[in-house]
């Protein structure tokens, strides 16, 4: 998540697109155009802000490789957040035990992997049991499992440790993918993190450039068949300047785009060519305080920056008001979400008499925060925080970075060598608190995202304890995920900024698309198609 692209350079960027159709001319599935009834292949462009992916391995990827491995590898189940249901995909159909601790899953069959190889029900237990066994990426996911036994060809069963919603687990937007054994056999053990795959998804990989651009091209022998429009080929590019991004969408030379700033979005609204997508999310915004360095082990400076920030100028400025002020770390609309928990509100008072009662009347401290650059919101968002930061005699630099060099940063082993302040949002894995409250704020022995760096055993425990409920008894296990929100608001270690809404940027003729806030930002491909 190199090299920035100018506005000035959009003409390059739509030269490549052009070769691009020449190269793929003999990819398949065409559309008749012109006089001489010539076919060519269709081309699908996403305009992505950041990296497209950062590890290749569907069992590690845990950051915006979401949005190319959906495309490339697909999961038992999907789940449809908005209607409380669930979509088959692998799996035909499944049922659980009265006591919620087995799990019977029933493979589609006639299923081909991309290296031609059958997907079976061994394919399925290998797959998740590598998962498991790596323990990286999101492998946390699957920590209710025991044992995974293949009881046919195409039947697999799952014995749980406690009676968790494997039916969420099994629809994870992360660490669910199923994979060819075959494949994976056959190669070094890190052959797919080297930019390979083998999945069973509508796309296969065609080529890439690392941090900058994916190619997928079809997958002739999918499952679901190409009759109908679809699109031959996606390109997936990383083109981190908003203007750039935004007339690419307008000329059509992109299909979709995403975290414009507001501004454009207001006057994109009357653009005779393009559409604008909006609808819930589950993402959110956090600024993670280091809290193993002074002053910000310091739960009273904690507490007086969180006062200190202009909640509601940024939901109106920042996000153009399609959001809304967070209240604690789970976002609205998500189960687990505590609508009454405290939430602090913009008060420089309450926060120079905090700073004043941690020792520091005059601030006289600096402070470095960092943004993912080339989103606008972020940016805006910490410099109307800079402005009121001045007032209290703290002095915030400002820094945009890649997002791979800035969570590098936050992983340093060494406090001083970190940020002081880190902004990035969050988005599910599998959608329920546990995503949200385990991964950043839970202790952990090797720093990954609790980039707070914070630690408390009572929260711990609450977080652990709701995990072990949560397929048997949701409303006791929300009322847990909520005292133990009560423990991170007063701690505040971090700011809980705001729960946004998703604003896709569509070209006219880009068809078929549905968000699903379960899925963030990704295009499922296969269900669009181009209607000139």
């Amino acid at each position: 998540m190199s090299g920035i692209l100018r506005a000035g350079k959009i003409g390059s960027i739509v030269a490549s697109l052009l070769i691009m159709v020449f190269v793929f001319a003999g990819c398949g599935g065409t559309t008749t155009g012109g006089d001489q009834g010539e076919s060519r292949p269709q081309v699908a462009l996403y305009a992505f802000n950041s990296t497209p992916i950062l590890d290749w391995d569907p069992s590690v990827e845990f950051s915006n490789g979401v949005i190319v491995l959906h495309n490339v590898y697909e999961t038992l189940l999907r789940y449809d957040p908005l209607e409380d249901k669930f979509i088959p995909v692998l799996a035909t159909d499944y049922e659980k035990s009265e006591d919620g601790l087995t799990w019977t899953f029933h493979i589609r069959k006639g299923v081909k992997f991309h290296d031609g190889t059958e997907l079976d029900a061994e394919a399925v237990r290998f797959s998740i049991q590598r998962t498991i066994d790596l323990g990286k990426g999101a492998a946390f996911i699957w920590d209710p499992v025991e044992e995974i036994n293949v009881l046919d060809e195409y039947t697999v069963e799952f014995k749980l440790k406690y009676p968790a919603p494997l039916d969420l687990i099994a629809a994870s937007a992360y660490g669910a993918f199923i994979v060819s054994p075959e494949a994976v056999k056959s190669h070094p053990e890190d052959w797919l993190s080297q930019g390979n795959e083998a999945g069973t998804g509508p796309y296969k990989l065609k080529s890439y450039q690392l941090g900058e651009e994916v190619v997928l091209e079809k997958f002739e022998d999918y499952w679901r068949g190409w009759e109908g429009p679809h699109f031959d080929t996606v390109v997936i590019k990383k083109i981190p300047e908003t203007a750039t991004r935004r007339q690419l969408v307008e000329k059509g030379d992109a299909d979709i785009t995403i975290e414009l700033p507001y501004e454009d979005i207001e006057a994109l609204k009357e653009h005779p060519d393009v559409n604008v997508v909006v609808g819930p999310s589950f993402q959110n915004l956090f600024m993670m305080f280091n809290t193993d360095k002074p002053p910000l082990d310091n739960k009273l400076v904690r507490q007086a920056l969180s006062y200190a920030f202009p909640y509601d100028n940024v939901v109106k400025y920042s996000m153009g008001s399609f959001a809304r002020q967070a209240r604690g770390a789970i976002p609205y609309g998500l189960w687990g979400h505590g609508e009454d928990l405290f939430q602090y509100e913009y008060d420089l008072d309450k926060a120079k008499e905090l700073l004043a009662e941690a020792g520091y009347p005059d601030g006289g401290f600096e402070l470095l925060l960092t943004y993912l650059s080339g989103d606008e919101a972020e940016k805006k968002a910490a410099e109307l925080y800079k402005s009121e930061l001045a007032k209290l005699g703290i002095e915030l630099e400002i820094r945009g970075m890649p997002w791979e060099a800035e969570w590098e940063q936050a992983k340093s082993p060494d406090p001083n060598k970190r940020q002081d302040i880190f902004t990035f949002y969050w988005w599910p894995d599998v959608a329920g608190p546990h995503t949200y409250l385990y991964n950043m704020f839970h202790s952990q022995e090797e720093i990954f995202f609790n980039l707070a760096y914070w630690e408390n055993e009572e929260f711990d425990k609450l977080v652990d304890e709701a995990a072990e409920l949560s397929g048997i008894d949701r409303a006791r296990a929300e009322e847990l995920y909520i005292q133990a929100q009560e423990i991170l608001v007063e701690e505040a270690p971090a700011i809980f900024v705001y729960d946004q809404q998703y604003v896709r940027v569509l070209n006219k003729s880009f068809k078929g698309y549905e968000d699903n806030p379960a899925y963030p930002h990704v295009v499922f491909f296969y269900d669009t198609y181009r209607e000139e």
